[in-house]
């Protein structure tokens, strides 16, 4: 399953609101660091790559769980839609959520949460190693609830889509949208590091999962983003795999068992070791 969320009609639309966002924040005095833009470029096309690699895998793995569901939804159905866009949310919260709070996860998402500014394009700057770490296995419950793996993907690219909007500090707070919608305001506290904002608001187009789960925070405190340990580096390797050589690092450190356990998939930052944190 390969999600398109880098066709040409969007690809577009992500250079047209790029450029935009960066006559914006000029004229409004803001930064703008185009060593980070090209380093988000670098790893974009690597993500493409990787994920084209994968795509049979993740294809195959949700066919076959679709095919083990007892009911089946129709995809000329409109409510297979109205019910899939509801399962697709959850599953990406649960998903999202664990990227977080999970280091084996954590290690490939971490690449997202680096830069240190909050634009448009910082939304591609996307791991190699996601679908490497089972992350798709999250919407195989969807599939075993009988949604078909095309539904999910195009649900999925979607929301991913929308998503790439969430990415700027151009948009201010949208009133009540913000209760049901997950917003720029929203998004800029999932990319804090500031404490309170940390681990909040992993919804997709959706808030309320956050709502209902205690993962909510509003935007109050000015937000500072990137990594509690800021990555200065722009080389698309480094902002991908720096986290996995700390993981590893802290692995080969361990003394026993339960240390080890700890170093791949205790929370991040549990290990004393652990070189970039949340």
């Amino acid at each position: 399953m390969q999600y398109q969320e880098h066709s040409l009609p969007f690809l577009g639309l992500v250079v047209a609101f790029a450029v935009l966002e960066y006559v914006w924040r000029k004229r409004s005095g803001r930064s703008y660091d185009l060593g980070a833009l090209g380093g988000t470029i670098g790893t974009a096309i690597g993500q493409f790559i990787a994920k084209a690699l994968m795509a049979g895998v993740v294809a195959g793995g949700l066919t076959l769980a679709y095919s083990a569901a007892p009911v089946q939804w129709a995809l000329d159905d409109w409510r297979t839609w109205a019910f899939g866009f509801l399962a697709v949310e959850f599953c990406y919260y649960w998903q999202h959520r664990f990227m977080h709070e999970v280091r084996w996860f954590w290690a490939s998402h971490a690449t997202h949460h680096s830069p240190n500014e909050f634009t448009l394009p910082a939304a591609l700057r996307l791991s190699w190693t996601s679908n490497l770490t089972g992350s798709w296995l999250f919407f195989v419950p969807a599939a075993l609830c009988g949604l078909h793996p095309l539904a999910i993907a195009l649900l999925l690219t979607l929301s991913l889509q929308y998503q790439y909007f969430l990415h700027t500090e151009a948009v201010r707070k949208l009133g009540p949208l913000e209760w049901v919608f997950n917003t720029p305001s929203h998004h800029r506290v999932h990319h804090g590091s500031n404490p309170e904002y940390i681990d909040k608001n992993y919804g997709g187009v959706l808030i309320i999962f956050d709502r209902l789960f205690g993962t909510f925070a509003e935007e109050r405190a000015p937000v500072v983003y990137g990594l509690t340990k800021p990555l200065q580096s722009n080389n698309p390797f480094v902002i991908v795999f720096h986290e996995w050589i700390a993981l590893f690092k802290d692995l080969f450190a361990s003394r026993s068992i339960t240390q080890a356990f700890v170093a791949v998939f205790g929370r991040p930052g549990a290990t004393a070791r652990q070189d970039y944190a949340k």
